[in-house]
C-alpha cells in the first residue's frame, strides 16, 4: 500500500485551512506523545534538540550530522509531519542543497532554512544578525532547487531580520523567499500583534507563528492567531521547559525524602506511552519470543 509522502500531507493540512497549533519536539519520545495526543504535525526545535541532545545552548554548537541524526530518529517513530529545523543550511548554498536533501532522504515533511549569520542563535536570544540580501536568497534558492531536483520536501523560510534592519526589511526579504519558491514563510520575532498583523496582511501563502513563552512576540490565544492569518503556531519550548520542570522538581522529591508518586506517571502508562504494549502485541506472533520482561532492569 502506497502511503502518501510526508510533504504532500502536510500539504494537505495547511490546504485545508485548518489553523494548525504545533507543540515542538526534541527527540522520539516527545515526538511519540504529540502524536498519542491528536496533533496532526510537529517540529523539531533547534533550542531544545540541542540542550536535550548536547546539553548546550542553541548557538550553533550542534552540526549537521547530530541534527539529521536526531531528525532521522525522530522520522522513524511518528506518522505525523516533521518540520525539521536546517538552521543556517551549515554552509554556502552547496551546503544547504546537501541539508535538504539528508532532510529529505530522513522523512521530514518540511525543512526550515533562515537567514541568520553563522553561527546563529535562538530568534529570541540577544546577538543574532542575518547576512546579506543576496546570500539570504542564494540560501532560499539552493534548498528550493534540491527540492525540485531531489525527494519531496516543503521548504519554509525563516528570516530574523526584524530584529536589527526593522520589520520592513523583514517581510521585504520573506516576499522574495515566496517568490524563490519557499511555501511555508516565517517572520521571527514581531513584538506586537499590529506587527504579527502586518506580516500576514502583507505576505502571501502559509505563515508560522513562533510562540515562545516569556519571548518577544505575544502568546496569543491560537484562535486569535489564526484570525490574524498565521496558518500555523509552533510552541518551541513547551514541553522542553514542562519537562525540566517536572524533573527538577522531582529531583528536589528524591533529595528531600519526600513522595513522588503525584509526580510521576503510573507505570502501566509509562510503559504504554513508551511502546512496550505495542511490541509484546508484535512479538507474540513469533514462538521463539513468548517470554514477556514485565519489570525494568
Amino acid at each position: 500500500m502506497n502511503h502518501p509522502q510526508p510533504a504532500q500531507v502536510l500539504r494537505d493540512l495547511l490546504s485545508s485551512n485548518a489553523f494548525l497549533t504545533m507543540p515542538c519536539c526534541f527527540d522520539a519520545l516527545s515526538a511519540k506523545l504529540i502524536e498519542q495526543k491528536g496533533f496532526a504535525l510537529t517540529f523539531m526545535s533547534g533550542f531544545a534538540t540541542s540542550a536535550s541532545r548536547i546539553g548546550e545552548p542553541d548557538l550553533g554548537l550542534m552540526c549537521y550530522s547530530e541534527v539529521l541524526d536526531s531528525a532521522s530518529n525522530i522520522c522513524d517513530q511518528i506518522n505525523i509531519p516533521l518540520i525539521g529545523d536546517g538552521d543556517t543550511g551549515y554552509g554556502n548554498p552547496m551546503n544547504v542543497r546537501r541539508t535538504v536533501e539528508g532532510f529529505a532522504k530522513a522523512g521530514c515533511a518540511a525543512i526550515m532554512i533562515e537567514d541568520q549569520l553563522a553561527p546563529k542563535r535562538c530568534g529570541h536570544t540577544p546577538g543574532k544578525e542575518v547576512v546579506d540580501r543576496e546570500e539570504a536568497f542564494d540560501r532560499i534558492r539552493a534548498a528550493v532547487d534540491a527540492k525540485e531536483q531531489g525527494r519531496d520536501i516543503m521548504i519554509l523560510a525563516r528570516t530574523d531580520a526584524r530584529h536589527n534592519h526593522g520589520l520592513a526589511e523583514a517581510i521585504d526579504r520573506a516576499a522574495h523567499f515566496h517568490e524563490l519558491g519557499a511555501e511555508i514563510l516565517f517572520v521571527e520575532a514581531p513584538q506586537t500583534v499590529e506587527e504579527m498583523r502586518t506580516v500576514c496582511k502583507e505576505l502571501p501563502g502559509f505563515k508560522m507563528a513562533n510562540i515562545v513563552e516569556n519571548g518577544f512576540t505575544p502568546d496569543l490565544p491560537p484562535e486569535h492567531l489564526e484570525e490574524l492569518g498565521f496558518s500555523i503556531a509552533a510552541y518551541p519550548l513547551s514541553l522542553m521547559s514542562a519537562a525540566m520542570k517536572a524533573m527538577l522538581e522531582t529531583l528536589d522529591a528524591l533529595r528531600t525524602g519526600q513522595p513522588r508518586d503525584k509526580l510521576l506517571l503510573d507505570f502501566s502508562e509509562l510503559r504504554q506511552r513508551i511502546g512496550f504494549d505495542e511490541y509484546y502485541e508484535s512479538s507474540n506472533r513469533y514462538k521463539s519470543a513468548q517470554r514477556k520482561e514485565t519489570a525494568p532492569e
